[in-house]
């Protein structure tokens, strides 16, 4: 994998990770303004990490999938595949 892709990808699980943390903090404390600024900030970062990974790799998600022309999901070596060599 090359290094932007793995940059890139850990960027994704970075920002998905702090934003399912947040999720299950303000589940338990809806009214505390800094957690949701907090779960904001990271679902920006995730969203942008996810739609800059998918133009340039694959979808990561199913809701990521061109399906314009052809249905991409399955046809892409997944994130987590090494390319061969």
């Amino acid at each position: 994998m090359d290094a932007e892709k793995s940059k890139l990808l850990k960027l994704v699980r970075m920002h998905g990770f702090a934003v399912i943390e947040a999720q299950l903090f303000l589940d338990s404390h809806p009214t505390c303004k800094e957690a949701l600024e907090y779960f904001k900030k990271h679902q920006k970062e995730y969203e942008e990490a996810v739609a800059e990974y998918e133009s340039k790799y694959a979808p990561i998600t199913v809701s990521g999938v061109n399906s314009d022309d052809e249905w991409t999901w399955a046809t892409k070596p997944w994130p987590w595949e090494r390319s061969e060599n």
